[in-house]
């Protein structure tokens, strides 16, 4: 599968913790990151994963394109609900983005932590459907 991990900048520490508590799950897939938030996954975790730009420079506009694609399977995005962000439009793009495709979008800690035990129980095998029909048509 093909995950997306972004954070605001008051929620990198966050992730971190999170990708070193299931380095385990996330390794056995394709990881994508925006600009510092995967520098600081892999410092962390040695995890593999395609870094984007930062969110502000077009990051998470980058994303939102794997998903118009159908080309990203889940999107972990810790959000700062408390903090304004200036690049919230594209913030808001990418989450109706999520909701047209019908991607998965977690945007905090414990909805990220019952998204990745599904994908280890396997409960997202769909996307795997999703994938196959693409490439054949």
């Amino acid at each position: 599968m093909n995950i997306a991990l972004i954070a605001h900048d008051q929620k990198k520490e966050d992730m971190v913790q999170f990708a070193t508590a299931y380095q385990h799950i996330l390794g056995q897939h394709s990881l994508f990151a925006t600009g510092t938030t995967g520098t600081k996954i892999t410092e962390a975790t040695g995890l593999s994963l395609h870094r984007f730009q930062s969110g502000p420079l077009g990051g998470d506009q980058q994303i939102g394109a794997y998903v118009a694609q159908n080309d990203m399977d889940v999107i972990l995005f810790f959000r700062d609900p408390l903090t304004a962000q200036p690049h919230e439009p594209d913030v808001s793009a990418l989450m109706r983005l999520c909701d047209v495709y019908q991607i998965p979008l977690a945007t905090n800690l414990a909805a990220a932590e019952i998204m990745v035990r599904a994908i280890e129980h396997g409960d997202f095998h769909w996307r795997e459907i999703i994938h196959k029909k693409k490439q054949q048509g």
